[in-house]
């Protein structure tokens, strides 16, 4: 039986609801000689709103998003270097967070343009025009637009990057699934 090669530690961060489910996910799905890492070589890791650690040599600091669903935590690095928002439109209560930073990874589901194609706000998104008017006003310098709709993958970073260009002054990301942008 292949064990694979296991090279170094893994940690995870989250809040208090997901950590335990982490766990629990782990120690059903693994093999035993798996979940044995768990602990070991695999640190699960809770974290609160405003709670800052050292990861890999970076202050990160992580913050409460007010989710309208369920409890989510977005996350700073380095001082606001990079900002990232979680899985719905960034709350007023968070701005001071964005505000000023140089990278915002902020989800955009559809162009604003398909709203009413693709119902956004009805999933607890944003649009692109939503996402580049906010980092316009917070004064961020880049922004990576994620969590897209991909019914034209093809043309969806050139559609995404126009329509954003329209609101926003600073640059533009629409990665690519697995696309790595040098910060």
């Amino acid at each position: 039986m292949n064990k694979g090669n296991f090279s170094g530690d893994i940690n995870i961060y989250s809040h208090d609801e997901v950590i335990p489910l982490v766990d629990e996910l782990a120690r059903k799905l693994l093999l035993p000689y798996q979940y044995d890492f768990v602990g070991r070589r695999i640190h699960l890791h809770t974290v609160s709103s405003n709670e800052t650690r050292n990861i890999i040599g970076h202050e990160v600091r992580f913050f409460d998003i007010h989710s309208s669903r369920t409890k989510q935590f977005g996350f700073t690095m380095d001082c606001g270097r990079l900002v990232f928002c979680g899985d719905e439109p960034c709350h007023n209560e968070c701005e001071a967070y964005v505000s000023g930073c140089e990278w915002l990874m902020h989800e955009a589901f559809c162009l604003y343009s398909e709203a009413e194609r693709f119902a956004p706000y009805e999933k607890h998104h944003s649009t692109v025009k939503d996402a580049c008017e906010l980092a316009q006003r917070l004064g961020v310098k880049n922004i990576i637009l994620y969590h897209t709709e991909d019914s034209d993958l093809p043309h969806r970073k050139e559609r995404y990057t126009a329509e954003g260009r329209e609101y926003f002054g600073g640059n533009i990301f629409v990665p690519d699934d697995l696309e790595n942008i040098a910060l």
